[in-house]
């Protein structure tokens, strides 16, 4: 494997880490056995600690097409807690809020989602990356500042009810770049009027990558720690 000239790495990514976390590990591998002291190691997507699932890793020259990758339509099995709100809109915040759920009913979620379908907009979570003058913004909530982000257009492509409670549910969702997961089930939850925050999320797919195609962080961890590695032969990052 030629990690120089790039290869792009498919990682199911582990619960509770975070996508740095994962890119740290692979380059801290590769630097170790290519004898370097820098490379170029990148992640098309960022996905949230509590997340799991598809991570594409590209390092070298690959480290280029990171832009191509990300841009490619996303895959999403999320779990909506309904009855109660966080402010980070999932389970890294306490909730705040909770309301009565006796009216839900499968139908009236089923015709909720439906709003949910084609073109939206969206505000970003406070508990996000998105930047504030310079700030991230959850850096900001964390703190305890107020955050204002402007919504985005989105696109939902599909949005599907695959198991229902009055007290959860669970959802597939195809959408577009920069769509937050979060952000989906505080509306989704505000429509139903009971509130709602997400509990669970794996990303299924990105672009032509499913997850059955990606390897454990321990298996991508054994692969380069055995795999034969091409070197050009004279490099400046050489030690």
């Amino acid at each position: 494997m030629n990690f120089i000239e790039g290869e792009i790495l498919y990682v199911d990514k582990p619960l509770e880490w975070t996508s740095f976390n994962v890119v740290k590990r692979i380059r801290s591998i590769l630097l170790r056995r290519m004898h370097t002291k820098k490379l170029k190691v990148g992640h098309a997507g960022t996905l949230d600690p509590l997340a799991t699932g598809v991570m594409i890793v590209c390092t070298g020259k690959a480290t280029k097409l990171i832009d191509t990758l990300q841009a490619g339509v996303k895959e999403y099995i999320a779990t909506i807690a309904l009855g109660a709100t966080t402010p980070s809109f999932d389970l890294e915040t306490p909730v705040d809020a909770t309301y009565p759920v006796d009216h839900i009913t499968e139908e009236l979620v089923r015709n909720t989602l439906l709003q949910f379908q084609g073109r939206i907009e969206q505000v970003p979570p406070a508990f996000s990356a998105c930047k504030i003058d310079g700030h991230r913004a959850y850096k900001m909530a964390r703190r305890g500042e107020e955050v204002e982000l402007k919504p985005k257009i989105l696109v939902i492509d599909e949005i599907e009810l695959l198991q229902y409670s009055r007290q959860a549910i669970t959802i597939r969702v195809v959408c577009s770049k920069g769509t937050y997961i979060r952000a989906l089930a505080r509306d989704i939850g505000a429509a139903l009027g009971s509130g709602g925050h997400l509990t669970a999320l794996r990303r299924t797919r990105v672009g032509d990558i499913d997850v059955k195609d990606c390897l454990s962080i321990d298996a991508v961890a054994d692969l380069l720690s055995n795999c034969q590695i091409e070197m050009p032969r004279d490099t400046d990052d050489r030690e």
